[in-house]
């Protein structure tokens, strides 16, 4: 074998060689720490690498041989361990050879042999064994060969009976057994070749699986399974099996294969005392001793030779340590750049940059040390006099490089080893990387995680390596005092890399327990005062706290907002993601801003200034009034995020679920979502803690001492003027869980407008009601009563699950319809008696007014005493409330907020009214007190009285003015819009009850009462507009004979619209219990005619042939109910009858009857047939079906569209109109106008006797669009609607018997103002996509249909 060996190439490398006549079992260790399984092929030579001599170096791996490969090339028996010390790095073949010239003195030549290798483990070896004069027992044995090894483990391993699956098996022995013999068998070869003392067992394992592949023992169930160090397999040798005798005999052949680890030379002439020639021999330790004259050597003393030799050893560390930074280099970072495979490239830069850091900066600084020392060698050769100042100009170089590696050091080893488990193709690479380096020959296992921790650890032997240099340099040797700067400037650059390493820990990790004195050396803080050690302390936790609140600013971040914004299915529904994120997080990125730049100078400060830092406040003064601003955003909006998490977590399975799993995360330290966004507010007071702690023992004169107060001043006015903002959101919040916890009965609820951003809640407390019947076991009702800036709530509360909820037990009162009626009646008690005496409302909610003696209280103190308050509600189903009070301070207290809340409910009103009512007319129409009365006086010239006003219609002459027709109950009179005393009578007409204008014919229609022809006969006339207000002399001869348009019966209504490009006119006349429709059309040419007709007796009253010229029957229907009106939609028409809307088409008169009244609606359609139809009015895709009492949103097809019901009147509506965006429902005491959208209220109108004369249709002019068609478009500001009410009457005047009291009747119409707050999509908290309004419907699809109508 040693002929073989002595052909191999001596320059392949340290105790390398290839023998094609040998086996070996092999197992080859990968980056991972995973050892391969073992195969048997040629044999190569490899070097033993030396452990550190810590148990927790080289730990045990059971899982060795469970990520098995087959090797290329030559198989080895190598050592896995993990490298620990500065000088268990070997040289990489091809690595270091740009670096490094061949022709270096011998003690870089040598620097990859063992010998140099393992060279600073000397000293520690020196105490293991002696020299011993005793002839060694095992000096024919040569470990390095298996089959000694083989013969050796055959003769020693303990045989007895062990018993598997039940089955005794005698001379047997366990895979331990084989581990430990062989264990015995190889340490001290080990110790004496490598100078290393092992204690781990892999190299023994190794060598005990090659001897297994060859079959040299046998597995006792003969199972293929790699041998395992432990007791659970059962093996016995092939020459113990059954039936052989005691004596064994040899083995014909025992396995035969070359352990490198063990090998001393693979030349045949290499010994101890003489070498051979390879500079990489195992024997060739290359000692300085050997380099230099022996006589020059008897002239030194001892001390100066051991400071020649550590010096020289300094020197072999220091190469091995570039060679590998240059290894990191060639087998790593290179490769790496170039696997675009395992991850893209931007991120794979990325990774490099995260894992390695400027690693390849540090080999710059290292090698330019090494050629300082070169130098040093060449210019004091043998001898070298001074080290001391290379050193320290190495510490100067290392100033910067070396801080920043270690400081990023625990994050990239962090980095990389979540990259390493998430990351497959990153491992198959560093896999692929450990078979590269087998190819290549290379001895070590290269573990990546072992070379990034070397520059950290190799910074740390300097002070070592000097500190020994120093210890054997001589007193007066110049040399000293270098060397003792140099060891100074190596320990402040390590607590600079230590500093560093805190500061980029950022709270995290080992690091995040570190105070002041842990970073401090023991001198340093001796030569400090108490007091100022105590300051540094605190400025210390200063900076480590910014650190914290910083990290936790960047975990909002990472934990939250990416993963919301990026997780696929989204955790919150997309179209109100961005809404959630900005009302939770807010402005934080803004507060992370300023901290971050805050944190950054601190750490500068702390860089330069440590561990003395002299001051902060600077830094701190700076950022709190950059900070101010955005805190004064950031901390009143809390209430509002906290709300939101609350409310999402309360709805949102999913999300609840992401918030528990980032409360698990290890960064969130078990703090919930709510805890992380709360992190700015506390911190502020932290601030002003830590600040007066430093000012506290901060000396005389100091600087801080005026500098501080002033920013604790800052801190302090930030924190007092956010409170009215935080106050401001606590109550919007609280009114958004009012709004999503009041519970309204089913069909009854009533939008508040409770997410307005300008609704508050005034007050809240429980008030009392009497018990609805009159016995007193039913117990007294206790009510919660919210009081908002625009409705007042009773409501019954109920708590679940923590939550409160609050169930209406009365309709809402808006304040607009809420009246005081009396909070000065005497207390009651609760048990007066057995009866009720007095039974206040329809409503039984409450008494009226007691009287003297009734229940009236025996003491003042009783207890049982109640205070009623006694309020009025003017809506349809309003009434006198009494509600009762436990304290007259409280029963004054709701007076008090009950005036404020109305009289401020007045003023906002005003303030933001939707319509202004201007006057057309005020002084023209009057009717007498007892108009009602049957002997009420007609017109004429001796009194004023008009009659009632029944209708009205503006219009536009051909000369341009701008006039009004105003019908009542004596005639028509027409006028200036606005001007009262322009008003003539033109038509001395009866009950008139409707007109209307057909500009573009120039024809005013006029349906009244021929009272002095036919009594209680309606009849519809038209005029020539030009007869009743000529606009040139010429047509002031214009006949005033009208045509009379219907026939013989009644006329009960009528409608103008147009339709398919055609002017109609529809009336309707009754015919038994059916309802008749005639559609005309206005005939222009019989119109344009003069009359020719002579006067008759009947024209001279006004009257023209039954047969009208001026229009011509265009169809005819009927339909077989009551109807009321009728209105034109954009192709069909909407008869509102006792049945409900008919929707008709003209063209074939197919009609259907909506609201649909099919299975689900039973309660609708019982709802709709006790109520009357008033008006119908289209909203995008839908339309708004308005009945007397309510109204309700259909789709086209007729089918409620919202999912909130109906929308319940304040009043009772006599008139429906619409200007949009508003309907305007009319009560005879009040005008409710709501958006026609939503149905919100928005403005409430007082009145007396109000009725709607005219609603915007009635007119054929392009400009006027019909009330149906209201097509969303921007708010009309021309005057749409009008209105007349009875003037008050005037207070205290008298009224004399022989002449009737006029009332005068005001006309008015609506002008639309701008107002400050329009109503539209709610804003609050950020869009109303979030806040689904519970009582205010949200649009419904778009659903297009071929039967569907419009």
């Amino acid at each position: 074998m040693l002929t073989q060996l002595c052909s191999q190439d001596p320059d392949v490398g340290l105790g390398r060689a290839t023998s094609t006549g040998s086996t070996i079992s092999s197992a080859q260790t990968d980056l991972l720490g995973r050892n391969p399984s073992a195969t048997t092929t040629a044999t190569t030579y490899s070097d033993y690498q030396a452990p550190k001599s810590g148990s927790s170096v080289l730990a045990r791996d059971n899982s060795i041989g469970s990520y098995g490969f087959s090797t290329a090339g030559p198989s080895t028996v190598s050592y896995p361990e993990t490298y620990d010390d500065s000088a268990n790095g070997f040289g990489i073949p091809g690595a270091s050879t740009e670096s490094f010239d061949p022709s270096r003195p011998s003690d870089y030549g040598a620097a990859g042999s063992s010998g140099g290798a393992l060279a600073d483990q000397e000293d520690e070896d020196d105490g293991y064994f002696t020299d011993s004069d005793d002839p060694d027992p095992d000096r024919f044995v040569n470990f390095s060969l298996l089959s000694h090894l083989a013969v050796r483990l055959r003769d020693k391993v303990p045989r007895g009976t062990h018993v598997k699956s039940s089955i005794p098996y005698p001379r047997a022995f366990t895979g331990k057994d084989i581990v430990s013999t062989i264990q015995s068998q190889i340490q001290r070869e080990l110790l004496i070749n490598h100078g290393v003392s092992t204690a781990d067992r892999r190299a023994a394992l190794q060598v005990a699986r090659s001897l297994q592949s060859q079959l040299f023992f046998y597995e006792v169930e003969w199972g293929d399974k790699p041998l395992q160090d432990g007791v659970e397999d059962v093996y016995m040798f092939l020459d113990d099996l059954d039936g052989h005798s005691e004596s064994r005999g040899e083995r014909e052949e025992l396995p035969t294969a070359v352990i490198t680890m063990l090998t001393k030379c693979y030349t045949s002439t290499c010994s101890e005392e003489d070498p051979c020639y390879s500079w990489v021999c195992p024997r060739r330790r290359v000692n300085w001793l050997s380099t230099v004259d022996p006589a020059i050597l008897r002239s030194l003393p001892e001390s100066e030779i051991h400071r020649q030799t550590i010096i020289h050893k300094t020197i072999s560390q220091e190469e091995q340590y570039v060679q590998d930074l240059d290894s990191v280099e060639a087998l790593f970072i290179r490769p790496l750049r170039r696997a675009t495979h395992i991850m893209p490239t931007s991120q794979l830069d990325e990774f490099i940059e995260e894992v390695f850091g400027n690693i390849l900066d540090l080999r710059e600084c290292n090698k330019r040390l090494v050629e300082a020392m070169y130098v040093r060698q060449r210019e004091q050769s043998p001898i070298i006099q001074k080290i001391g100042d290379v050193f320290l100009d190495a510490a100067k170089s290392f100033r910067y490089a070396y801080p920043t590696y270690v400081a990023r050091l625990p994050l990239a080893e962090k980095r990389f080893k979540e990259e390493i488990e998430a990351n497959a193709n990153l491992r198959l690479f560093l896999e692929e990387c450990s078979r590269q380096s087998a190819r290549q020959q290379e001895p070590r296992r290269l573990d990546l995680k072992h070379f990034l921790s070397r520059p950290s650890e190799h910074l740390q032997k300097y002070p070592l390596a000097i500190e020994a240099i120093m210890k054997e340099t001589t007193e007066g040797n110049p040399d000293a005092y270098y060397l003792a700067e140099a060891i100074h400037a190596i320990k402040d650059l390590q607590n600079i890399s230590q500093l560093r390493t805190f500061q980029s820990a950022m709270g995290k990790g080992p690091t995040a327990k570190w105070e002041w004195h842990d970073l401090v050396p023991s001198e340093v803080r001796g030569g400090l005062s108490k007091s100022e050690a105590k300051r540094q302390a605190i400025i210390f936790e200063l900076i480590k706290g910014e650190m914290g609140y910083v990290k936790d600013l960047e975990n909002i971040e990472m934990m939250y907002i990416q993963p919301l914004r990026t997780q696929d299915p989204s955790i919150i529904p997309r179209d109100r993601l961005e809404s959630f994120i900005t009302d939770v997080f807010h402005n934080f990125a803004e507060i992370y801003g300023h901290h971050r730049k805050l944190l950054d100078q601190l750490h500068e400060v702390q860089r330069e200034e440590h561990p003395a830092i002299k001051s902060i406040t600077a830094a701190v003064f700076d950022a709190a009034l950059s900070f101010r601003e955005a805190y004064m955003e950031y901390i009143p909006n809390y209430p509002i995020a906290a709300y939101r998490i609350d409310d999402e977590m309360a709805n949102n399975f999913e999300f609840k679920t992401f918030v528990d799993q980032c409360t698990r995360h290890p960064d969130a330290h078990r703090l919930d979502m709510k805890s992380f966004i709360n992190r700015p507010i506390p911190r502020l007071l932290r601030y002003e803690l830590l600040l007066k702690g430093v000012y506290d023992e901060t000396p005389a004169g100091h600087e801080d001492r005026e500098a501080i107060p002033q920013v604790l001043e800052i801190i302090k006015a930030l924190g007092k003027d956010s409170e009215p903002g935080v106050e401001s959101a606590k109550q919007k919040v609280q009114l958004w869980c009012y709004n999503s916890n009041i519970v309204f009965k089913p069909g009854e609820a009533v939008d508040m407008d409770l997410l307005n951003e300008n609704r508050s809640l005034v007050h809240a407390s429980k008030l009392l009601r009497q018990p609805e019947t009159g016995f007193e076991w039913n117990g007294w009702t206790e009510l919660f009563v919210l009081l908002f800036d625009n409705y007042l709530v009773l409501t019954k509360t109920k708590e679940k699950d923590g939550v409160t909820k609050y169930y209406v037990n009365r309709r809402p009162i808006p304040l607009d319809l809420l009246n005081l009626t009396s909070f000065l009646d005497p207390p009651t008690q609760r048990s007066a008696g057995i009866l009720r005496l007095g039974l206040g409302n329809r409503h039984g909610d409450g008494a009226g007014p007691t009287t003297p003696g009734s229940g009236m209280p025996e003491s003042a103190t009783d207890s049982r005493l109640v205070y009623p308050c006694t309020i009025h509600y003017s809506g349809r189903l309003g009434g006198l409330y009494t509600l009762f009070t436990e304290s007259p301070q409280a029963r004054a207290d709701w007076k008090q907020k009950l005036e404020e809340a109305i009289g401020l409910r007045k003023v906002v009103q005003e303030s933001n009214k939707v319509f202004e009512m201007e006057p057309l007319s005020t002084d023209t129409f009057f009717v007498p007190a007892i108009s009602a009365s049957a002997t009420a006086p007609s017109w004429n010239h001796e009194n004023s009285f008009t009659g009632k006003v029944t209708c009205s219609v503006p219009f536009t002459t051909t000369d341009g003015r701008a006039l009004v027709a105003i019908g009542c109950a004596e005639g028509v009179w027409i006028g200036f819009r606005h001007d009262s005393r322009s008003m003539r009578r033109v038509l001395h007409l009866k009950m008139v009850t409707q007109c209307a204008m057909l500009e573009d014919f120039g024809m005013f229609l006029v349906l009244a009462d021929k009272a002095s022809l036919s009594p209680c006969h309606c009849a519809l006339f038209a005029y020539h507009i030009e007869a009743l207000v000529p606009s040139s002399l010429q047509s002031a001869h214009t006949s005033q004979t009208p045509q009379r348009v219907n026939g013989t019966r009644d006329v009960h209504f009528f409608s103008v619209g147009n339709q398919g490009g055609r002017t109609l006119v529809i009336y309707m006349k009754k015919k038994g219990l059916d309802s008749v429709f005639r559609v005309l059309e206005p005939v222009v040419e019989k119109i344009n005619e003069r009359s020719k007709a002579p006067a008759s007796f009947t024209s001279r009253f006004g009257i023209r042939p039954a047969r009208s010229e001026w229009f011509r029957l265009y169809r005819e229907f009927f339909l077989p109910s009551e109807s009321f009106d009728l209105v034109f939609l954009k192709a069909k028409i909407a008869i509102l009858c006792t049945k409900g809307f008919e929707i008709m088409d003209l063209t074939d008169f197919k009609s259907v009857t909506i609201p649909l009244r099919d299975d689900g609606h039973e309660r609708l359609a019982k709802r709709c047939e006790s109520c009357k139809p008033m008006g119908m009015f289209r909203v995008e895709n839908e339309f708004l079906l308005c009945y007397d009492e309510f109204g309700i949103y259909v789709n086209k097809h007729g089918a409620p569209s919202r999912s909130t019901g109906t929308i319940e009147w304040e009043g009772t509506a006599e008139r429906v109109a619409m200007h949009w965006p508003y309907i305007l429902l009319f009560d005879s005491r009040f005008i409710e106008v709501r958006h026609v959208s939503t149905g919100l209220l928005a403005q409430i109108i007082p009145g007396n006797e109000i009725r709607c004369i005219w609603d915007g249709r009635g007119t054929s002019g392009t400009a006027t669009a019909t009330g149906a068609e209201g097509l969303q478009q921007p708010m009309n500001l021309d005057p749409r609607i009008h209105a007349v009410m009875s003037a008050p009457e005037p207070s205290g005047q008298t009224v004399q018997p022989s002449r009737l009291r006029a009332i005068a009747q005001h006309v008015f119409e609506f002008v639309p103002t701008v107002p400050l707050y329009p109503p539209g999509p709610l804003a609050s908290p950020s869009q109303s996509a979030y806040f689904q309004q519970s009582n205010s419907p949200p649009h419904s699809p778009s659903m297009v249909a071929a039967n569907s109508w419009n």
